[in-house]
C-alpha cells in the first residue's frame, strides 16, 4: 500500500458528528495518553477492522503523535483520496480500537509496521509518497 497523508492538512474542523463509530465515548479508556494526534481510517473507528498498517511521520505541530493508521480493507486510491474516509484522532482512541498497537506507539519516527496473520512486522523498505 502507498499512501500519502499531509497531517498538516487534517486538523481543520472535521465533521465527526455525522460518523456512526464502532466504539462509544464512553468505552474509551486511558490505554495510552499523551501522545498526540493522529490519522485513522474509517475502516479502523466506523467499520471496526483492525488496524493492518501504520507509520509515523515527522510531526507538523506539537500536538501531532505522527502516526497514522490503516485497515488495509479496500484502501485503494479512491477511498484515499477522499478525505471524508479519514479523521484525526487521538491516539489513545485508536488504541482502544485495536490494543495491538500499544507495544509500536512509543517507536520514533520512520517507523512502519504492518500486520499479517495477526503477527506485526516492522517494514523496513517504503516510505510514504511525498
Amino acid at each position: 500500500m502507498r499512501v500519502s497523508i499531509s497531517p498538516a492538512n487534517w486538523y481543520a474542523d472535521q465533521p465527526l458528528s455525522r460518523k456512526k463509530f464502532k466504539l462509544a465515548a464512553a468505552d474509551i479508556k486511558p490505554l495510552k495518553l499523551g501522545l498526540g494526534g493522529c490519522i485513522a481510517s474509517d475502516r479502523i473507528t466506523v467499520d471496526g477492522y483492525p488496524v493492518r498498517f501504520m507509520y509515523r511521520q515527522q510531526p507538523t505541530r506539537a500536538d501531532d503523535s505522527g502516526w497514522s493508521f490503516f485497515s488495509g480493507i479496500d484502501e485503494d486510491d479512491e477511498y484515499m483520496n477522499n478525505p471524508d474516509n479519514f479523521a484525526v484522532y487521538d491516539v489513545n482512541t485508536i488504541a482502544n480500537y485495536d490494543p495491538t498497537i500499544l507495544p509500536f506507539v512509543d517507536w520514533p519516527v520512520g517507523s512502519v509496521f504492518e500486520r499479517t496473520d495477526d503477527k506485526w512486522r516492522q517494514v523496513k523498505d517504503w516510505t510514504p509518497l511525498d
